[in-house]
């Protein structure tokens, strides 16, 4: 390869890579996320004291591991069952909508 078909390739394999999360629907995800707020809150900033902080997370991340749970790679009492019947669809536009909320932290001042 050359050194104008390097940027070229990796460029081609982010967006190969990122195809599913642009085809989120953030609005579909906000709808699905009220299934979340129990535990991760409406803004993904937990409100059970067992359950993570998702608020801008990495949708690729948030995704794997709705994932791993639906399939069993990872065991949660909870989380196990609800991911169950989440769609590859329904997991786009959860880790999405999660993903794009932005979250800010304040230093404490002294």
């Amino acid at each position: 390869m050359n050194r104008f078909t390097r940027p070229a390739a990796a460029l081609l394999a982010v967006q190969i890579a990122a195809g599913p999360a642009l085809a989120a629907d953030l609005s579909a995800g906000r709808q699905k996320a009220q299934m979340c707020a129990t535990c991760h809150g409406s803004d993904g900033i937990a409100t059970a004291p067992d359950a993570p902080n998702i608020a801008g997370d990495s949708s690729i991340y948030l995704a794997e591991q709705l994932k791993a749970f639906r399939d069993g790679r990872r065991q949660h009492q909870q989380m196990s069952i609800i991911a169950q019947s989440l769609s590859d669809e329904d997991i786009a536009d959860l880790s999405a909508w999660f993903a794009a909320i932005e979250v800010t932290a304040t230093p404490p001042t002294l």
